[in-house]
C-alpha cells in the first residue's frame, strides 16, 4: 500500500513536470486555455453566486444569535464585521474550493479520463505532442487565473447575502450591518484567503487530471477515476489548508 502510495507521487510529479513546459504552439494554447476558462471558471459563476447568498445569510444569522444569547451587550454592528471575518478567512477559500473540487474535479477527470480509453492521448503521443503540456497546463492556467476572481465573488455575494438576511429579519439594521463591515480587517487574513485560493486552485487542476490520464480500462474505470478524483482532492484541499494556516496565521 506504502510503495503504491509512492508510486503515485512520484508518477504525479513527472506528469507535473510534463505539464508545465513551455507549449509548442502558443495559438493552439490560447484557444485551449479560453475554452478552459469557459469550462472550469464561468460555468461554475452560478453554483458559486447561489451557495455564497445563501451561507452568507446563514452565517449573518447565527453570529446574531450567538451575539445575542452573550451574557454581555454586543453591539449588531459586529454581526457584519463577523460575518465578513468568516467568509475571508474560512467560507470562500475553503469550502467553495471543495464545490468546485466536486464540480471541476470530476469534469476534468473525466475528460482526461475518456481520452485516455479511447486511446486519444496515445494519439497525441504518437504525433509528437506533448500530451500532458497539451492537455493539463491549460487546465492550471484557468483555475489559478479564475478561482482567486470567483473565491472574490464568493466573499462579495456572502456579505450581500448578510445583508439581505438583516432586511428579511429586521435583527439588525442597515446602518449597523454596513458599519460592521467597514470594520478594520488585518491584511493577513486577506493574503492568506488567497493564498489558499491559489493552492487549492492547483490542486484542483492537477489531482484530477493525474487520476483521468493514468487511468486505464473503460467508461467504468473513468468514472471510479473521477469518484477517487473528487475524493483525493478534498483530501489534499484539507491537508493543504492545515499546513497554510500554521505557516501564515501561526
Amino acid at each position: 500500500m506504502l510503495k503504491k502510495f509512492f508510486t503515485a507521487i512520484g508518477e504525479y510529479m513527472i506528469l507535473i513536470g510534463k505539464s508545465l513546459q513551455k507549449p509548442q504552439k502558443m495559438r493552439v494554447f490560447w484557444k485551449l486555455f479560453m475554452r478552459e476558462i469557459n469550462d472550469l471558471g464561468v460555468n461554475s459563476f452560478g453554483l458559486v453566486t447561489f451557495t455564497s447568498i445563501f451561507v452568507g445569510a446563514v452565517v449573518a444569522i447565527q453570529m446574531f444569535n450567538n451575539f445575542d444569547a452573550s451574557s454581555f451587550p454586543i453591539p449588531t454592528s459586529f454581526v457584519g464585521y463577523a460575518t465578513k471575518a468568516v467568509l475571508v478567512l474560512e467560507f470562500a477559500p475553503t469550502i467553495i474550493s471543495l464545490i468546485l473540487a466536486g464540480k471541476v474535479g470530476s469534469y476534468i477527470a473525466s475528460t482526461i479520463g475518456t481520452m485516455r480509453v479511447s486511446e486519444q492521448i496515445d494519439a497525441l503521443d504518437i504525433m509528437g505532442v506533448n500530451s500532458p503540456n497539451f492537455l493539463i497546463l491549460p487546465k492550471i492556467i484557468a483555475c489559478l487565473i479564475f478561482n482567486p476572481i470567483l473565491i472574490a465573488i464568493s466573499i462579495v455575494f456572502g456579505i450581500g447575502g448578510g445583508y439581505i438576511a438583516g432586511m428579511l429579519t429586521g435583527n439588525w439594521t442597515t446602518a449597523d450591518y454596513i458599519t460592521g463591515i467597514q470594520m478594520y480587517m488585518p491584511n493577513l487574513f486577506i493574503i492568506y484567503a488567497f493564498t489558499k485560493t491559489i493552492v487549492f486552485a492547483f490542486v484542483i487542476a492537477t489531482v484530477p487530471s493525474y487520476f483521468g490520464y493514468f487511468v486505464k480500462g473503460g467508461s467504468l474505470e473513468v468514472g471510479r477515476a473521477s469518484t477517487q478524483a473528487v475524493v483525493w482532492t478534498m483530501v489534499f484541499i484539507i491537508i493543504s489548508e492545515l499546513i497554510l494556516t500554521q505557516l501564515i496565521l501561526s
